[in-house]
């Protein structure tokens, strides 16, 4: 069964905290006629997306439900931002110690979650990692950990063997990604934790295609539904 957003991944650190919880209230049946609920799922932007802050992106939903629905993007980084200079700013180490990471951090991505709240964090990760009441475990060895505590770990070498870093998200009002989808917006699709976690981030939007079975040359606005 999977649980709520835990109450306490409102961190009192303002560079962390959590999204509003889509999954509470009803879970019955979708708004608008959508197929099902999509939480552990991937969103591809199709072509025609009208939202230029979405185009080409792939989204890992964390939530949906009726009361509307939250996502990561996976795809795109963070301007002008890496791990060892994020960790210095939160000052979990000092600027000397960053040479002293564990190698892996230094290619961690660091991603543009979306467009709310962007000054706030959260975490994917695989499920080697959990922090009793603040790590969701979403879908197919897929978590979410928004308290700082997890770049504490990161830092020191005892964090989650595979992450991503994300600023913001992308959230939706009960209705409207149903609305999207069925506008053509979006396809849809199992998500796969080699694709959200690999640091080739240029890379993704055609994996994510080609992993729905389209040939992203071939793909054009009109296209159908997932």
């Amino acid at each position: 069964m999977r649980s709520r957003f835990p109450q306490d991944l409102l961190s009192q650190d303002p560079a962390f905290g959590a999204a509003p919880d889509p999954r509470a209230g009803d879970r019955e049946g979708p708004a608008h006629g959508a197929p099902s609920y999509l939480d552990g799922q991937l969103l591809v932007a199709m072509p025609g997306m009208a939202d230029e802050r979405f185009s080409r992106s792939v989204i890992y939903l964390c939530a949906h439900s009726a009361e509307g629905a939250m996502g990561i993007i996976v795809n795109k980084p963070a301007a002008d931002l890496n791990m060892p200079d994020l960790l210095v700013q939160l000052d979990i180490i000092a600027q000397d110690d960053a040479i002293r990471l564990p190698a892996y951090v230094g290619h961690m991505p660091v991603l543009m979650g979306g467009p709310v709240e962007a000054s706030r964090g959260f975490v994917l990760h695989s499920p080697d990692f959990h922090i009793d009441q603040s790590t969701l475990l979403i879908d197919n060895g897929i978590c979410l950990t928004a308290t700082i505590e997890i770049l504490r770990a990161i830092a020191v070498g005892k964090g989650p063997a595979s992450a991503v870093l994300a600023l913001g998200y992308a959230g939706w009002q009960a209705g409207q990604l149903e609305s999207e989808i069925q506008a053509n917006g979006w396809l849809h699709c199992p998500a796969d934790p080699d694709l959200i976690f690999n640091s080739a981030l240029e890379t993704k939007y055609d994996r994510a295609l080609r992993g729905i079975g389209i040939e992203p040359a071939m793909l054009s606005a009109t296209a159908g539904h997932a």
